[in-house]
């Protein structure tokens, strides 16, 4: 692998363990819906701040928001840009099975050696 697709694999990585979480799940879909600090979303889980912030942080890095400082407040916005990435990285996964599976079902169809010669 080159360079550049060690880095877009690390991030697919990087965003598909984000995802793996119910919560980061939670923030993500807020954060899209708008702009919200840390401290409104660490109001709406039963989890400590400092948990809240680490979800936070994971998505971040992951590169599905970014946060902007606001006096004291970090506000948390998601961004479309990424989202629109996975799902291109899942349809492209889903068109490579799809043709899979259609040679699969090609090679079974085809009639067997033993049937042949009958």
């Amino acid at each position: 692998m080159t360079g550049t697709e060690d880095q877009n694999e690390d991030r697919a990585d990087a965003m598909f363990h984000a995802l793996a979480d119910r919560t980061r799940r939670d923030i993500l879909r807020r954060v899209l819906a708008g702009e919200h600090s840390v401290t409104t979303l660490a109001a709406k889980y039963d989890m400590s701040f400092a948990a809240v912030q680490k979800h936070v942080a994971v998505l971040e890095r992951a590169g599905l928001i970014s946060k902007r400082r606001a006096g004291r407040e970090a506000l948390a916005s998601g961004d479309v840009e990424a989202i629109r990435s996975v799902g291109s990285m899942l349809t492209e996964l889903e068109s490579l099975w799809r043709g899979r599976i259609a040679r699969i079902d090609e090679l079974i169809a085809q009639p067997r050696p033993t049937e042949r010669n009958q």
